[in-house]
């Protein structure tokens, strides 16, 4: 009788062929090291999502919320570099934002920074209580006009560097509290859309519009507007596949 070992197939350790390489976050947030990632051959890592927390980049707690996506973009040697992909406010916090009788003012906006990337971000206000609905869209101008300006000014890392760290929504939050009692003011979410095919080539043609305001319904992919009862819960947020409805714990 053979034995049961020498009829055993021989099973291949797929961790024996694969070297591990370090991810590094863009310049402007100071190459700073996100980790390890493995793969057989450099060209698997091209393409690869990493995710990470704003706190790992600026070692500030009170980044902890802040969830950054970054995109392994080129290779040298063992070092994988990465571009900017988007940024989400984290569920816990979203839902920590929730409050009774009170009025959410969103913008979802596409726009193109100075050296031609192209960002779609939604632009969120939380009111301190219920506004009237001219009050929405005065605020909502508002939201239109600074990310315009900023667009207009900034190149792609000014403009991502400004989103994250919250200059924007300071200056929307300070035009639009003469307009309402305010909360909270944010870009919960973005999302790098097309990137050019060569920057240093890039002209702005003049007269082309930078932002783009987008419909609701058009919402960034994951990320879906959800209405509830007026007696109910008046902001609400649903993220990421998740069928369950942000309200009030």
């Amino acid at each position: 009788m053979s034995s049961k070992s020498s009829k055993a197939k021989h099973v291949r350790d797929k961790w024996r062929g694969k070297s591990w390489y370090n991810v590094v976050a863009p310049l402007f947030f100071g190459n700073v090291d996100l980790g390890a990632v493995p793969a057989e051959t450099t060209d698997q890592l091209i393409g690869r999502v990493v995710e990470a927390t704003l706190y790992d980049i600026t070692g500030d707690f009170s980044h902890h919320y802040l969830k950054m996506f970054f995109q392994i973009s080129a290779m040298d040697g063992k070092t994988a570099k990465t571009l900017f992909k988007g940024h989400e406010y984290s569920r816990d916090y979203l839902r920590s934002l929730v409050r009774r009788r009170t009025t959410k003012v969103d913008g979802l906006f596409n726009l193109t920074t100075k050296d031609s990337f192209k960002l779609r971000i939604a632009v969120s206000v939380l009111t301190l209580s219920r506004i009237k609905t001219s009050q929405e869209k005065i605020i909502r101008n508002v939201m239109i006009k600074i990310v315009k300006e900023k667009a207009t000014a900034l190149t792609m890392d000014q403009f991502v560097q400004e989103m994250v760290l919250g200059k924007i929504a300071s200056d929307i939050y300070n035009e639009s509290k003469q307009i309402a009692p305010l909360r909270h003011v944010g870009i919960r979410k973005s999302k790098l859309i097309t990137t050019p095919a060569n920057v240093s080539e890039i002209v702005l043609a003049a007269g082309t519009p930078l932002v783009e305001e987008v419909a609701l319904e058009e919402e960034i992919e994951g990320v879906e507007e959800v209405e509830q009862d007026a007696e109910d819960v008046d902001v609400s947020e649903q993220i990421a596949d998740d069928d369950e409805e942000v309200s009030e714990e």
